[in-house]
């Protein structure tokens, strides 16, 4: 059973603000056996210009970030992956130093091999997918 949109953008907004607090030295985490990553994502707004943060579930993948546009569901991409489509280069938190990255759509070979692992660090994107009734994006984020 999924969680109501509502209680996931409170725990967003709250780790955000822990991030923000602690000078990034809270809140980002490397991936585990079994548990997907936590980074926060700063890109620049496709139509206001202004830097956008959002923290996203990851997994390495070599030297990539793989991040799931999944909106926790909901029938529209996030905001953070439209902004992406418009500008792929961005940044990403892992600690108090961004990294610049450069985004895009994973090609279908890496969607057939990254989907099990994704699912399997968090069962809940085949959910968000089946609710959704659209194709989720999985995003790789290389090192620029």
């Amino acid at each position: 059973m999924l969680p109501p949109r509502w209680f996931l953008r409170v725990g967003w907004v709250a780790h955000r603000a822990l991030f923000a607090v602690t000078g990034g030295r809270v809140g980002a985490e490397r991936p585990r056996e079994r548990r997907p990553g936590t980074l926060f994502l700063v890109t620049t707004g496709r139509r206001s210009g202004q830097r956008r943060r959002n923290a996203l579930f990851y997994l390495e993948d070599g030297s990539n970030l793989v991040v799931v546009a999944s909106n926790a569901g909901a029938v529209t991409d996030p905001g953070w992956w439209r902004n992406l489509q418009a500008n792929p280069d961005a940044e990403v938190q892992l600690g108090p130093d961004p990294k610049p990255v450069r985004a895009r759509r994973a090609t279908p070979g890496e969607m057939t091999r990254l989907w099990p692992r994704l699912v399997t660090v968090n069962p809940s994107y085949e959910a968000y997918r089946t609710v959704a009734g659209r194709e989720i994006p999985v995003v790789i984020l290389e090192p620029r």
